[in-house]
């Protein structure tokens, strides 16, 4: 069964999960798949050397996001503008993995980024320090995080109401099989 089979270049889709669990790889595929826009929070929300952007400012960037573009795409964890982003959308798509597959995923993909040097938002590079030593570490926040984030896709996806459609994936063959036809 697919359960996105149905989406299309008008479709309006959050992906949500902890960190780690793979929301930006799946929400490219689907709006590369989809030809609809890719709003990535993390792009939006890091300035140079790791500054966030300010709330009133990160708020507006996304609301433009989301008026600009009919069908779209977006990823991240950000609850102060989850009233934004869930309110907006039709389908929330929330990847919910085991802790353990998560934290292997963090990890591996923070030590790929290190080693690789790779730039991500505004330049930024990741750090054996600040990911791994740092008050910021990527791998403590994946752990720290890790049931509250769980607790709090269930609440929403439970009991918001909106939006109409919603897919609880946590096997990666029916993440990686979407077929959108």
């Amino acid at each position: 069964m697919n359960p996105i089979k149905n989406f299309d270049h008008n479709s309006r889709i959050l992906v949500v999960g902890t960190s780690g669990a793979g929301k930006s790889t799946l929400a490219r595929k689907i709006a590369l798949t989809l030809g609809i826009k890719d709003i990535e929070l993390d792009a939006l929300h890091w300035g140079p050397d790791w500054t966030e952007t300010p709330l009133e400012i990160f708020e507006g960037m996304v609301r433009r996001e989301i008026r600009e573009n009919r069908g779209f795409v977006i990823h991240g964890n950000y609850t102060k503008i989850q009233g934004i982003t869930w309110g907006s959308v039709d389908t929330v798509v929330w990847l919910d993995y085991t802790k353990t597959v998560v934290m292997w995923r963090v990890l591996t993909r923070t030590l790929r980024r290190i080693i690789a040097k790779e730039k991500l938002w505004a330049g930024n590079v990741e750090t054996f320090r600040k990911s791994f030593l740092g008050k910021d570490s990527i791998i403590a926040w994946a752990w720290n995080t890790y049931a509250r984030r769980k607790v709090a896709s269930t609440f929403f996806r439970t009991f918001i109401g909106k939006p109409s459609s919603s897919s609880r994936l946590c096997l990666d063959y029916l993440v990686a099989d979407f077929s959108f036809e």
